[in-house]
């Protein structure tokens, strides 16, 4: 069902020797970036009728329009279930305490007497959202990435995910509902690599899209290696890769808790990583044996659960100690990080690498993905080690403003052009002697 890796008894070994013991799933972006490069510029050049062609030869629809009509939005949200509506209005709620709180304030740090550098937080001014349409439908996505982009006070924000067959060629009802209650009207049909390239070259007409400085949200590898194909032209959040969950436990961890943890990752994907860390041999043989009730009792079994599990992306890897553990949970980098320990909010707190981290036995993975108040777009693939997952700091840039008077110029123009003749740049010091009369100020 599951593999295991087993480092004990030897000392582990340091950074890359030890990520590459650990499992991990195959997703060459690299060569899907090849297959996505001729449809981004077919959309390039033929806009509208390229993106209809597409949903044509993708999704086996064939759409009149590509933009969705408003009243489209408003029919979806007046036939939701009110359940479901109920509870993606708490997930927003909670998702605006949390994005709110993140929020820049400008800041104006004063250097020297007369001399002062203003940091100023100013939002895109159009952001691209993608909210994917394939094995499962997620409107949870569309929450995660409009709230901080609104709260973020991004002006214009489009969305984008596939159009679907059984629905006449719109997006899933439940992803238009969930637009209309955050107040996003500028939805479109359109999927993939071809959703990606519509945002950055932006298409003409009446049914077009005006381009996107910027595109998040989570897809498949062609999405991927469309925002790897236009990193430079607009700005993306990240390459999301398979899905991901690490959890680190010991012998006081519930294997039930555990076993069902790792079988909420698995549904995703067939390519789905679920890891488990442990110290206790106890605890992974009785997790391994939970997980076939749990499997058997669930959905999404023979297409995505036991392929997920049983693939090299999953494992159980046993350590000698949890001071081990958490090495191999740092060098994992997880996209989800479980911590279900003894003390478990001591070893969150020297968690290094992690997309989010979710402590103890009553904070499981599901609760972020939906209601926590976090967000749920997450670095994967390791990528935890160097990115964060969305936030409102995503959708902002950070400009300096410098205003210094005469005197403070004066001040310092002799470290300048100091600077600037070891650098071998003479003219940047000339701009300075320039506003002197040609010469450096004495001190």
């Amino acid at each position: 069902m599951i593999s295991r890796i087993d480092l004990r008894g030897d000392a582990l070994p340091e950074g890359g020797a030890l990520r590459d013991l650990l499992p991990r799933a195959e997703f060459d972006v690299e060569a899907a970036l090849e297959k996505v490069r001729p449809i981004c510029e077919d959309v390039h050049h033929r806009g509208t009728a390229a993106l209809i062609e597409y949903a044509q030869k993708f999704d086996g629809v064939m759409l009149e329009q590509v933009r969705v009509p408003v009243e489209a939005l408003k029919t979806a949200l007046d036939e939701l279930d009110p359940a479901v509506r109920a509870a993606l209005e708490e997930s927003i709620r909670r998702a605006r305490i949390v994005h709110r709180e993140q929020r820049r304030t400008e800041h104006t740090t004063q250097v020297v007497p007369g001399g002062t550098v203003t940091e100023k937080w100013v939002p895109v001014e159009r952001v691209g959202l993608y909210a994917p349409g394939g094995r499962s439908v997620y409107p949870s996505s569309v929450v995660m990435n409009v709230v901080p982009a609104q709260e973020a006070g991004v002006e214009s924000i489009a969305l984008a995910s596939p159009p679907q067959k059984e629905f006449g060629g719109l997006p899933h009802p439940t992803i238009l509902a969930a637009c209309a209650l955050l107040g996003v009207d500028e939805v479109y049909a359109a999927g993939g690599a071809q959703a990606v390239a519509m945002f950055a070259y932006g298409t003409s007409g009446p049914d077009g899209c005006p381009p996107a400085n910027m595109v998040t949200g989570p897809g498949n590898i062609w999405v991927a290696a469309a925002k790897r194909y236009f990193t430079g032209r607009i700005g993306i959040d990240t390459e999301a890769g398979p899905t991901e969950i690490a959890v680190l436990a010991d012998s006081t961890a519930d294997p039930v808790h555990v076993a069902a943890d790792l079988i909420s990752q698995a549904e995703h994907d067939p390519l789905a990583a679920a890891v488990l860390v442990t110290d206790s041999a106890e605890l992974a043989d009785a997790v391994e044996k939970e997980l076939e009730p749990q499997i058997a009792a669930t959905k999404h079994v023979e297409d995505r659960i036991k392929p997920a599990l049983a693939g090299k992306q999953s494992a159980i890897v046993l350590v000698d100690s949890l001071e081990d553990g958490l090495k191999v949970v740092d060098a994992y980098g997880a996209e989800h990080l479980e911590i279900q320990t003894a003390d478990a909010a001591a070893w969150a707190a020297r968690v290094r690498n992690a997309g989010a981290i979710f402590v103890g036995p009553w904070a499981p993975v599901s609760l972020g993905d939906y209601c926590a108040g976090s967000n749920h777009v997450l670095p994967t693939g390791g990528c935890a080690c160097h990115s964060s997952g969305l936030s409102v700091q995503s959708f902002l840039r950070g400009i300096h403003i410098v205003d210094y008077t005469r005197d403070a110029l004066a001040e310092v123009t002799h470290h300048v052009v100091t600077l600037a003749e070891a650098e071998d740049l003479p003219a940047h010091g000339a701009a300075l002697k320039a506003r002197f009369g040609w010469k450096v100020p004495t001190q």
